[in-house]
């Protein structure tokens, strides 16, 4: 079980931040219904809600106990690696007393969300045959009540990054030919080449006809590059296979040069 109930504790003070009121609530299990979600509630800037299964939660394997759970509402925002660090409270009306029952285990009730737990709770909340009992207020008239207490006490957000890769389907992959004449004459450091689009991203071709860095001044040198860098966000990476070629006029041949590109966004 995730949680065993090892105490309880009674409150004469209802839940400060959410009640779920179920009338009928008989019909759920007449109806079949394996489990009830509350509307949301907003507490330390994120959106909760209840969970209760009425006939126990049988993913878990739970018979004879209700099962009860908070869980993260909303989480869309937040990116790949947040946690956030709950302590919180469940509860169930004690409505001959006016009183509220609060189980507890062994763990406390400090709670760690992310994104691959977003709901913790008690898997045996509490026994149906001591829920159903009507001497027990907790189920009067068919009309019961839960509650919740939800504080936050902070929020990490921890640096990682999400890989999605497109597979290329087409037959052919895209050219480009850059012509460049009077390559004698050329006086600049480096030239660039119209911008062309391949994959929905735009490219250019950029040339160091004496050479760029180490290769400064023995060799030509020649990179692909973005050139539009608006495309990407933070943290986008694009990889690429790309050949770059140099035609010999002459022989009508190609001299290649194979590559595996990356770029990214770290702005």
């Amino acid at each position: 079980m995730e949680n065993q109930v090892v105490s309880r504790s009674i409150s004469h003070v209802p839940p400060a931040h959410f009640l779920l009121k179920i009338q009928t609530f008989s019909s759920l299990l007449e109806n079949n219904v394996e489990s009830y979600e509350s509307s949301e509630f907003n507490v330390g800037s994120h959106k909760w809600k209840l969970v209760v299964y009425p006939n126990g939660n049988k993913k878990k394997k739970v018979k004879d106990h209700i099962s009860v759970y908070l869980a993260m509402a909303d989480s869309s925002s937040f990116g790949s690696g947040w946690e956030v660090f709950v302590i919180f409270r469940l509860f169930v009306h004690d409505q001959n007393e006016d009183t509220y029952l609060i189980p507890q285990d062994a763990m406390g009730n400090e709670r760690r969300f992310h994104g691959l737990k977003l709901e913790w709770g008690f898997d045996q909340f509490i026994p149906l045959k001591e829920f159903n009992d009507a001497s027990n207020g907790y189920l009067v008239g068919d009309t019961c009540i839960f509650g919740a207490e939800v504080f936050v006490k902070e929020r990490n957000i921890v640096k990682g990054e999400c890989l999605s890769m497109k597979k290329f389907t087409s037959a052919s992959p895209y050219k480009y030919v850059w012509k460049i004449k009077n390559f004698s004459n050329l006086e600049a450091k480096s030239y660039e080449s119209e911008v062309f689009v391949a994959g929905d991203q735009k490219w250019k071709i950029q040339l160091y006809p004496k050479g760029h860095r180490v290769a400064s001044g023995s060799h030509i040198s020649m990179y692909l590059e973005l050139a539009d860098l608006s495309t990407i966000t933070r943290g986008f990476k694009i990889y690429v296979h790309f050949t770059l070629r140099i035609r010999n006029q002459v022989q009508s041949i190609h001299n290649h040069y194979k590559s595996f590109y990356c770029c990214s966004c770290s702005c």
